[in-house]
């Protein structure tokens, strides 16, 4: 067993490697479920849509209504927006990566923050080198891990503030370069959206976005989902599933083993991965409630930021591609 104060080391290959590789062999079939789903796009029209007329609506209302509807509707449609960005990042939605970049950019539209373009370069970092500390972004450093500590208040504010943790996590990874083209123009646009917003819709509805995108990443029902994919609470399984009610709402999101096993399988087809190769997820553990996973890991002082494996670092020439 690791201390509390460090992560858990594992001297092998994460998991997914070797399960993939057993379910192609006997379920050569899951490589029909390959490919892209461009419904997806329409999904993205369709919320981004939704959020900018709530915004409008509410945007004269009064503080308390803003704060309520953020937090009830909004965050669970911005949410879902970065579950498609995150579709986007895998070139699942169209096969040409530069129209799944445009379609990455609409999603962050209603987000405040500009996100999808850093997004899409460190997550498949994430996929690449999962649980390998030095280029893992997923994985908190060991300074931050120690500021969150074993305390439910401290553990319950990282939660709120985890955009900010997100933000600045990239910061750990080695080779580590910020700016490349598509960054600066998902910056430009989402600042000039804005200010935009700003001056046509008013205080009020940037205020819904923002808080929105703050709730979505942040102490929500939802953000039981960031416990849920890495954090360990069965000794030895480093990647959990989730099959409750509320992937209906964020497109699937919590069929993380599944995920991590085929990466190219859109959102709509994982529930058939599961399917076709039953035995391979049913025995691994997985969770019916994301409010359940965020206040175990709030209240139980077995659960640190430290409850994460880690793998021995592979040393390639460039960790972002």
């Amino acid at each position: 067993m690791a201390k509390k104060n460090d992560y858990i080391l594992v001297n092998d290959v994460n998991a997914h490697v070797k399960r993939r590789a057993e379910i192609l062999e006997k379920y050569p079939q899951v490589r029909k479920l390959y490919g892209t789903n461009p419904y997806s796009a329409l999904y993205i029209l369709l919320i981004v849509s939704l959020q900018f007329s709530l915004a409008t609506i509410i945007s004269t209302q009064a503080w308390w209504a803003i704060l309520l509807l953020s937090y009830t509707v909004g965050a669970i449609a911005n949410h879902s927006l970065y579950v498609m960005i995150h579709e986007c990042c895998h070139n699942t939605v169209f096969k040409k990566a530069f129209y799944n970049k445009i379609m990455g950019i609409i999603c962050d539209l209603p987000l405040f923050l500009p996100s999808a373009m850093g997004f899409r370069k460190y997550h498949m970092i994430h996929h690449k080198h999962l649980g390998e500390y030095s280029y893992d972004p997923d994985i908190t450093s060991r300074t931050e891990a120690n500021l969150i500590k074993n305390n439910p208040v401290t553990k319950a504010l990282w939660l709120a503030l985890f955009s900010l943790s997100q933000a600045l996590r990239p910061l750990k990874v080695k080779y580590y370069k910020p700016l490349d083209r598509w960054s600066v123009i998902n910056t430009v646009v989402i600042v000039i959206v804005n200010i935009l917003i700003y001056k046509f819709m008013g205080s009020g509805a940037l205020t819904y976005l923002a808080l929105s995108t703050l709730f979505a990443l942040g102490l929500h029902p939802l953000g039981g989902r960031w416990i849920q994919e890495h954090y360990i609470t069965k000794e030895g399984q480093e990647t959990y599933s989730y099959y409750g009610i509320l992937n209906k709402l964020t497109f699937n999101m919590g069929f993380h083993n599944e995920h991590h096993d085929f990466m190219h399988i859109p959102w709509s087809r994982l529930p058939e991965l599961k399917r076709t190769a039953p035995e391979y997820y049913d025995s691994l553990k997985y969770y019916k409630s994301w409010t359940k996973v965020l206040l175990n890991f709030i209240f139980n002082p077995e659960m640190t930021s430290y409850k994460r494996i880690i793998h021995p670092d592979r040393h390639p020439k460039s960790a972002i591609e």
